[in-house]
């Protein structure tokens, strides 16, 4: 049983009307995509602070929708805690102001993700 005041939920009757039709649209773009950044252990999830829905495997890479609809990885830096998609996560002020090394080999990682 999952605790109720967790963020982040996997239990459906916990996703409401909104949040289920995101989730029918996440499913069937993954149906439909040819991704290849998704592996095992992969989970429907909902963000109850961001009202984010989306996809993540059993080695935390995240699968969004994009504005236009389209299956995506979703990035989120270990180190400042910047996210976006790919062409987001590496223009994010936070980098590049940021001489962390954790923060560049983060975004020199993203860069070789591919498309």
């Amino acid at each position: 049983m999952q605790n109720k005041n967790e963020i982040v939920t996997v239990d459906l009757s916990e996703f409401g009307y909104i949040e289920l039709r995101e989730a029918s649209k996440l499913l069937i773009a993954y149906y439909e995509s040819k991704q290849n950044f998704l592996g095992d252990g992969l989970m429907l999830n909902f963000n109850k602070n961001s009202g984010y829905v989306f996809l993540c495997d059993e080695d935390y890479n995240v699968g969004l929708l994009t504005d236009d609809g389209k299956l995506e990885q979703f990035f989120s830096c270990p180190n400042c805690g910047a996210e976006g998609f790919k062409e987001n996560i590496i223009e994010i002020e936070n980098h590049q102001n940021n001489d962390d090394d954790e923060c560049n080999v983060f975004i020199k990682e993203i860069k070789r993700v591919e498309e």
